[in-house]
């Protein structure tokens, strides 16, 4: 496997140019050059390069992290602009994908972006997720969030997890075996019932402020350094300013990280959330992202 500047993964000692580049973090003492290591070793895998997978995605490349996974199958709209960072107006009718690595890659050429052309279902999910150590979610339909927390547990990975609308934003950090988003939410809002970002509208920073945050999740798990948001739910309201945080526990009775499960494996999450399936465009491309 090589990288996408054509040269070979980076090994052992790192280099004095990631020396260099790294060097803010080199100097801390929560990271160092081994933690530095660990980083370019990680692999992440975003679900959608939209309004949270951007940040997120560009934040774990500027930092190192050697091997970006993206979901994507949406292509580069005008009304895109207005939040999603990986992309410019240039790239209007690209594929979010392409101008998604592009970008990662003019930010960052040591590390390797993979493409998954395609939105996460429940017949590709376990085929992805299980080569990932980390996965973040920035999908901004109910049917993706409930396929992607079902699967990370069922492939025993963390998932940090991040929503936004309008002003608010949520960010929460599932383990598998301390709770998970069924714990927090059984069952879907009946369709129609919460608006979508299309729908009721988003202010844009606060996609990067949520982004950054899920980013800084990620880092602690890969580094195992400070509190994560574990068995913990922060509440942002961006237009007063105010973070409030809940406490979530593990549900015993939760069907899927319960004590007598009922969902041990993927379903038809378009059913089960009562949503249309999602409308791939042409020339086609990877997961809805917010």
């Amino acid at each position: 496997m090589t990288n996408n500047n054509g040269t070979a993964p980076a090994s052992g000692a790192l280099t004095p140019e990631e020396v260099m580049r790294y060097s803010r973090h080199i100097i801390m003492p929560q990271v160092g050059s081994g933690g530095q290591r660990k980083l370019r070793d990680a692999s992440v895998l975003v679900v959608g390069a939209g309004g949270l997978g951007g940040p997120v995605a560009l934040y774990l490349a500027l930092a190192g992290v050697g091997t970006i996974g993206i979901t994507e199958f949406d292509i580069v709209d005008l009304s895109n602009l207005q939040r999603q960072i990986l992309h410019q107006t240039a790239d209007i009718d690209k594929p979010k994908l392409q101008s998604a690595k592009e970008s990662l890659l003019a930010a960052n050429p040591n590390i390797e972006v993979i493409e998954h052309p395609m939105p996460i279902t429940s017949d590709n999910a376990m085929d992805i997720i299980p080569n990932y150590d980390i996965v973040v979610n920035g999908a901004d339909n109910f049917a993706t969030r409930y396929l992607v927390n079902d699967a990370c547990y069922l492939a025993g990975k963390t998932l940090v997890d991040g929503a936004i609308l309008l002003f608010d934003g949520q960010l929460t950090v599932y383990k598998p075996g301390m709770g998970c988003y069924r714990c927090l939410y059984p069952d879907p809002p009946p369709p129609g019932l919460v608006p979508s970002c299309a729908e009721a509208g988003v202010l844009g920073a606060i996609t990067g402020i949520v982004g950054s945050m899920q980013a800084t999740e990620v880092f602690k798990q890969i580094l195992d350094i400070g509190e994560p948001m574990v068995n913990r739910l922060l509440l942002i309201d961006a237009l007063s300013m105010q973070f409030r945080e809940m406490k979530l526990r593990r549900d015993p009775s939760c069907p899927l990280c319960g004590d007598n499960p009922t969902v041990t494996e993927l379903i038809d999450y378009d059913a089960f959330c009562g949503s249309p399936p999602l409308e791939v465009p042409a020339p086609a491309t990877a997961g809805a992202s917010t």
